[in-house]
């Protein structure tokens, strides 16, 4: 972060230099003492090692089997991509929709996008359009969803206990831990290493 980068207290709406920072170092308003940045030690690595990981478990979690359903001597395998399929031939197309983008689609692009975003720069490059793709990943967040989906995978478990055995696959812990994961990349990452990078190829 260069010493004349400028920014604008959330709190009193000061406008002011922001002081160079160690890394794990904090910048404080000078007026409100508010926080205005904190660095964040080895980001760019700690990122980038959790993107990886979370693209391998996302791999896993939309190739194995997610859960096993054992009735009457009949065992039924689901996974992530079934469940989208099942839910269009029953004709809730919206919900499929929904499941589809929020539990594949969106934790997908959040992952690829950073890999974008980031890899270049470790390798002190700057990629295409980099402000544009670094905001279009950073609002994706919201529409993340899977922590919800595995909610309701969890409720669905437990009514469903007393009527079949239900078998968890690789696919639900692999999904489980890239929840994990994908907060992990998401707390890891200063955004400000992305911002110097737009700021020295403008």
């Amino acid at each position: 972060m260069t010493a004349e980068s400028l920014i604008a207290c959330h709190e009193c709406d000061l406008l002011q230099h922001l002081p160079r920072q160690r890394q794990g170092g904090v910048a404080r308003c000078r007026r409100c003492d508010a926080v205005l940045h904190r660095s964040i030690r080895d980001s760019l690595d700690r990122t980038l090692a959790l993107t990886f990981a979370g693209l391998v478990l996302f791999g896993v979690a939309n190739t194995f089997p997610f859960l096993a359903f054992k009735m009457q001597g009949q065992v039924t395998q689901t996974t992530l991509a079934t469940g989208v399929v099942d839910l269009y031939r029953q004709g809730m197309w919206e919900l499929a929709l929904l499941v589809l983008l929020t539990s594949i689609v969106v934790p997908l692009l959040q992952l690829l996008l950073l890999i974008y975003v980031l890899l270049p720069i470790k390798f002190n490059r700057t990629p295409w359009k980099l402000a544009h793709v670094f905001r279009f990943q950073q609002s994706l967040g919201p529409w993340g969803m899977m922590e919800v989906f595995m909610l309701g995978i969890l409720v669905a478990v437990v009514k469903l206990g007393d009527m079949a055995q239900i078998v968890p696959g690789l696919a639900l812990w692999s999904f489980a831990i890239l929840i994990f994961v994908l907060a992990g990349a998401t707390a890891a990452l200063d955004p400000e290493i992305v911002w110097e990078r737009v700021g020295a190829g403008a």
